[in-house]
């Protein structure tokens, strides 16, 4: 099973809170119905910004110790190293379940033909 550690922030960047999941989309729904959670409703963390795969639990475990260490500016330098814009990543995690659940309205069934 997947195992996710991941970064979510704020709009205004000046939160960084570090996780641990194996269903992301799940956990990220939740922090968005809970926008009080951790924070006022002024500093709602709904951006992820950073996450990493694992295979094992384990694997996963480790990492997230490793970074929930980290300074803010090491965190930071880590987001900008692959997300430089700091760009929301949900929309292109939801992406491959939008595709697989939605069916195709205009999809053309064409023969297969070997010359």
């Amino acid at each position: 099973m997947k195992k996710f550690v991941y970064i979510v922030t704020d709009r205004n960047r000046k939160s960084l809170h570090v996780g641990m999941s194996s269903d992301l989309i799940k956990t990220l729904d939740f922090y968005k119905q809970m926008p009080s959670l951790f924070f006022d409703c002024g500093e709602q963390l709904t951006r992820l910004v950073y996450f990493e795969e694992f295979k094992t639990e384990a694997q996963a475990l480790s990492r997230f110790k490793v970074i929930s260490r980290f300074t803010r500016m090491q965190k930071e330098r880590m987001v900008r190293a692959c997300n430089p814009d700091w760009i929301d990543l949900t929309i292109g995690l939801d992406f491959e379940h939008i595709i697989s659940s939605k069916k195709m309205m205009n999809q053309v069934n064409l023969p297969f033909i070997l010359s």
